[in-house]
């Protein structure tokens, strides 16, 4: 009879984990900000306006955070090229027909949870890999809008990089609109994200929860029966 053991297996490295929750902070400010820039208070006080100076403070803890998510961005896309395998771009682009298997079978854990048998892969599941590219693609498109409208009160460099967005998207009106309907896809997307962590943390009892802190994640080997 085979005997199974727990065997530790390192997956996120400390800049991956870095990336995560950095992004996470950013990505938190930059939405509870955001919607305040788009919705904002009316907040009623006896002193002079220009004493409280509130909705600039909004502003500028946007911009701040803005500006931590882009540079966190470009930092994980490199961290794709130098990573060790579970941090690879080859995870988050679909090139092989067993990923495109591999998404059938998370399907119908996720979402038909016709099957609780866990998956066999260590890191990014191939649907997580896939959704995560499109988050990335969220991420690009939300930095280019966002600095797009903000090329038009700074004269800084990295702004001005982006300053065809408005123009090309048909005006500053509907390029806010874009970048406020992305805002509630990164909002849903989190929700998700916790929900599926916790389930698949429950299903495949690896250690997913304790591994964006730790690095390590626990893996069954089986182990040779011993003689009688």
């Amino acid at each position: 009879m085979k005997k199974s053991v727990l065997g530790l297996v390192y997956v996120w490295e400390i800049p991956v984990r870095f990336y995560h929750w950095l992004n996470f902070l950013a990505v938190a400010a930059l939405a509870v900000t955001g919607y305040l820039i788009g919705k904002p208070l009316a907040i009623q006080g006896a002193a002079e306006a220009s004493f409280s100076y509130w909705f600039g403070v909004v502003r500028f803890i946007h911009f701040v955070a803005a500006y931590l998510f882009f540079f966190n961005f470009l930092f994980r896309l490199y961290w794709g090229f130098v990573g060790n395998p579970f941090a690879s771009w080859k995870n988050f682009i679909l090139h092989r027909k067993e990923q495109f298997k591999e998404m059938g079978e998370v399907l119908k854990v996720d979402i038909l949870q016709a099957t609780v048998k866990p998956m066999d892969t260590i890191g990014h599941n191939a649907l997580a890999g896939f959704t995560y590219f499109l988050t990335f693609l969220a991420f690009a498109f939300q930095a280019m809008t966002g600095f797009g409208m903000y090329s038009a009160m700074s004269d800084a460099w990295l702004p001005r990089l982006f300053a065809w967005v408005v123009p090309l998207m048909g005006g500053d009106f509907a390029v806010r609109q874009w970048h406020h309907m992305f805002m509630w896809f990164f909002i849903i997307f989190s929700m998700v994200h916790v929900y599926l962590v916790f389930y698949h943390d429950y299903v495949e009892g690896r250690g997913i929860l304790s591994s964006m802190a730790g690095g390590w994640k626990f893996v069954e080997k089986e182990c040779k029966p011993e003689n009688s």
